[in-house]
């Protein structure tokens, strides 16, 4: 009974960290179409950001102080990311 729960944590827990890495990689790129730059944004530098967008906001989900727990600590740390993002976009300009 106890196995089959850890198991059921470990697999929320990496679906949580997909989501993350994949709001990170949209964030980055929506951070890039509000440029005005007539080549468009760069691959490699739209990683670089969402890999750093990724690790702050890792950092935050795995050793961060919430007491909260499941989706709340999912949305929580998607909305860091997304504020993230927009003081980036704001000290950019």
């Amino acid at each position: 009974m106890g196995n089959n729960t850890a198991s059921i944590y470990f697999r929320s827990k990496k679906v949580s960290l997909i989501i993350l890495a994949v709001t990170a990689l949209v964030c980055s790129r929506v951070l890039f179409v509000f440029f005005n730059d007539p080549e468009g944004p760069n691959l490699l530098i739209i990683i670089g950001l969402a890999a750093a967008i990724y690790l702050l906001s890792w950092i935050v989900y795995v050793f961060g102080p919430l007491r909260i727990n499941g989706f709340t600590r999912l949305a929580v740390v998607i909305c860091i990311q997304v504020l993230l993002v927009i003081g980036l976009y704001f000290c950019m300009e």
